[in-house]
């Protein structure tokens, strides 16, 4: 049984179908067990690119494909099953381009977004990574950890009031930061020195849609980490036999993977239907608990092999555990909670009154 033949998702139309379809023969057709190597990281980005789908739900003037909600989390989703590194980056890219698609300044990068040779880390300027200062004119400090599957991104800094920062790779020292899973994320701290003059201020940003976008598509990549464990699990646990019969005679395998397969499809509507702010948080916050829950029950159905790399178990692990670091669903929680309850935005260093 192939993942496209056990979609727990929302209901597809034809050429969504056919959209799943190709993603995963794509992934079948390439190994699936990505390494940081940057030659392999930028043949399947611009790979995805060329099909079509690197960008394909940013809107068409600004050169994307246009695709609905559902389109574009299904592309997440499957990337998360696939290489979740590569999800993450793709949400990262949609992001920027609906930022910087219509200011004819950034033509150059957007294109370059588009064809998957040019990449942004978007971070939200009040997260806990983001250690930044503004004196007069000039914004220094680091920013903790991104995961844009590039060695030298540019970086788009989300503020408040409509502002946002976009930052040349000239004024970055990436720094390689090691960590167990994500293969392919290229994950880097950022050592950030601007001069007056080396950034650019974007005001006028919908911040709160490129929030959704990137929190939302958390979600996808996250589901789709998910997914993929629950059903690894089922199919390993249907052709593995013990005392003479299959795993799945047993009721509390039966009963684990039940669980695991409910919890995945739960995560996967979340992701696809959530709207106003905190049923995205909501989505966010289960999406990424679920896959390490799930990947981490996944793993114990796999039994002593679910250690070894060849069954993809432990990875599925990692790389949950990785997806929520990225994604930062704690700090997200806490400007939320602020906004629900009336309090201002947590001051950010790159607010333009903060020099």
């Amino acid at each position: 049984m192939t993942p496209s033949d056990i979609w727990r998702g929302p209901a597809l139309d034809r050429d969504q179908r056919d959209l799943r379809d190709m993603l995963d023969a794509f992934a079948a057709a390439h190994d699936p067990v990505l390494t940081d190597d940057p030659e392999q990281v930028a043949g399947l980005v611009t790979a995805l690119a060329a099909l079509g789908v690197w960008t394909l739900g940013t809107a068409e003037e600004t050169g994307g494909g246009g695709a609905d909600r559902v389109t574009t989390a299904l592309v997440f989703e499957r990337l998360g099953r696939a290489w979740p590194a590569l999800g993450w980056a793709a949400v990262q890219a949609h992001t920027a381009v609906d930022v910087l698609g219509a200011d004819e300044r950034f033509a150059e990068l957007v294109t370059g977004l588009h064809a998957g040779t040019a990449a942004v880390a978007v971070v939200d300027a009040a997260a806990a990574q983001v250690r930044l200062t503004w004196e007069g004119g000039a914004l220094n400090g680091t920013v903790a950890r991104v995961d844009v599957a590039a060695e030298q991104p540019h970086l788009m800094l989300l503020g408040d009031a409509g502002h946002a920062v976009l930052l040349a790779p000239a004024t970055l020292t990436p720094k390689p930061l090691r960590r167990t899973g994500f293969g392919g994320a290229t994950t880097r701290s950022l050592e950030v020195d601007a001069r007056p003059g080396q950034y650019h201020d974007l005001d006028g940003v919908d911040i709160a849609a490129a929030r959704r976008r990137l929190r939302l598509g958390a979600a996808a990549v996250a589901a789709g980490i998910a997914g993929a464990a629950a059903d690894a699990a089922a199919e390993y646990a249907a052709g593995r036999e013990q005392f003479g019969a299959a795993l799945t005679a047993l009721p509390t395998v039966r009963q684990a993977l039940l669980g695991q397969a409910a919890r995945a499809a739960v995560s996967t509507a979340a992701a696809f239907g959530a709207e106003d702010e905190i049923a995205v948080l909501g989505a966010l916050r289960e999406a990424c608990e679920a896959a390490i829950d799930i990947a981490a029950s996944a793993l114990q159905v796999h039994g002593g092999y679910g250690y070894l790399t060849e069954y993809g178990a432990e990875r599925r692990l990692r790389d949950a555990m990785s997806l929520r670091a990225a994604t930062d669903p704690g700090g997200a929680s806490t400007a939320v909670a602020r906004a629900m309850t009336g309090l201002a935005p947590t001051p950010t260093a790159i607010r333009k009154d903060a020099s």
